[in-house]
């Protein structure tokens, strides 16, 4: 029942991972099977031993390598492991090594699951294991979160606070016009919702198991028509629609993209010289500009929809810091509401749907909890460093296709030129990408 208020790599970096990861307050660990109001508070976060080595690998990379990351399940493969990549019980095993060095503080361990059928449908390629047509919905609760729930439940992980982040940017899917195949397919079958509660039951059952639900981003979500739409279809996921108690424990934005967290120079509610910035080509139409006043608005929105008070929201800020010597010091001066956007802009995107290894961005926020209303935290879901997608369409070792959007060359077919942004030289997704890391350590903001 929740309680709550509103290996020699292993023994090199033991050290490394010994260090505070976390700037919190104090406080004593739950009893196994109460969870407490927001899992990152009082708690040091995991860090990824795999993913620490690729980041101290790097030049002035030693800075961040302590920092907690995501454990990122986007397979079926990586459930048990691959050659390349440890499973999720390696994991788990690693944070209880991690726990008894810090007890009797908790620790909390970020897991994501991203492997609905035909996910990201809006993207030009998948990358997932099942697709809506072959019977994706039932394989994805039978092979896919059914053994991650089964492991999850294992006693000997009961100490643990697991955050288990569901579905990263399902939601475009459901609300935008199916601008491929698969999002068509996705949408007739009317089964997503059915297959992401089902997920959030699973894992909500497991006491010590945290449930955040995918909210997307400001880009998608902060047209007031898609956040009314998105609110309704998350409370009747988490079963508040119906009058039930939330299955979930909150959400999360901005999983794995590039928004600001706060654009200090500029909002939506501008007028420049009798344009309103609203209808630049940067915001079109769009009620929000960063992700931290989109994320406390959409949590009202979600509190009118039926969900409780005690609802907390985490943002991913492992990517959207757009530091370095481009980040621009104060409000532009041009008179031209484009002009003037472009010119006050921190996220430096060539539009706001780019994804794909950006060029010029830069970590942001370290991971912590946060004590401002609504938000439970900022945190690294995505592992800083960990390509998108191959620049080049080199080998993919799960068979993936190459997303035009990773081609630094490629320019969508939108009516004007506005490239993909992503960097050169990157690998195919899920693998380290050096320079997207050095990069994101020269952007970072706050700087390190």
């Amino acid at each position: 029942m929740a309680v709550r208020r509103g290996t020699p790599l292993v023994a090199v970096l033991a050290a490394v991972f010994l260090l505070p990861v976390l700037t919190m307050l104090t406080a004593a660990p739950a009893a196994a099977g109460v969870r407490v109001d927001n899992p990152y508070l009082g708690a040091r976060g995991y860090v990824d031993p795999w993913w620490s080595a690729s980041a101290a690998s790097e030049p002035g990379g030693a800075v961040v390598a302590a920092q907690p990351t995501g454990v990122w399940l986007d397979r079926v493969s990586r459930i048990e492991g691959t050659a390349s990549a440890p499973g999720l019980r390696a994991h788990l095993n690693e944070a209880l090594l991690q726990a008894a060095a810090v007890v009797p503080a908790p620790l909390t361990i970020q897991i994501v699951l991203n492997d609905l059928p035909d996910r990201n449908c809006t993207r030009l390629v998948s990358a997932g294991d099942f697709s809506v047509s072959s019977g994706g919905l039932d394989r994805y609760r039978t092979e896919y979160v059914d053994p991650i729930a089964e492991i999850l439940a294992d006693p000997a992980y009961q100490r643990l606070r697991i955050v288990a982040v569901v579905e990263p940017d399902f939601l475009p899917g459901l609300l935008m016009p199916p601008v491929t195949d698969r999002c068509a397919a996705v949408q007739s079958s009317g089964g997503y919702p059915g297959a992401v509660r089902y997920a959030v039951s699973r894992l909500h059952a497991i006491p010590n198991v945290y449930v955040y639900l995918d909210a997307s981003h400001h880009g998608i979500l902060g047209y007031p028509e898609n956040m009314g739409r998105a609110a309704d279809l998350l409370a009747g996921i988490a079963g508040v629609a119906s009058g039930g108690a939330s299955l979930v424990h909150g959400f999360t934005v901005n999983v794995a993209n590039y928004g600001a967290l706060v654009e200090p120079h500029y909002n939506a509610r501008m007028v420049i010289y009798g344009q309103p910035v609203k209808l630049s080509r940067w915001v079109d139409w769009n009620d929000y500009v960063d992700e931290l006043p989109f994320a406390q608005d959409f949590r009202r929105r979600l509190l009118a929809a039926g969900f409780t008070s005690d609802i907390g929201m985490v943002i991913d800020t492992s990517r959207n810091g757009w530091g370095g010597p481009d980040r621009p010091a104060h409000a532009g001066s041009a008179t031209n509401v484009d002009t003037f956007v472009d010119q006050s802009r921190t996220d430096r995107r060539y539009r706001i749907a780019n994804w794909c290894n950006q060029a010029g961005a830069g970590l942001g926020e370290r991971p912590r909890a946060v004590l401002t209303t609504g938000i439970d935290a900022y945190a690294w879901i995505k592992p800083p460093g960990v390509s998108d997608g191959s620049s080049t369409g080199a080998p993919d070792p799960e068979g993936v296709g190459q997303d035009p959007m990773c081609d630094p060359t490629y320019s969508p077919p939108i009516g004007s030129y506005r490239p993909s942004g992503a960097l050169p030289g990157a690998p195919p997704a899920g693998q380290w990408f050096g320079a997207q890391f050095r990069q994101l350590l020269a952007n970072a903001y706050p700087p390190l």
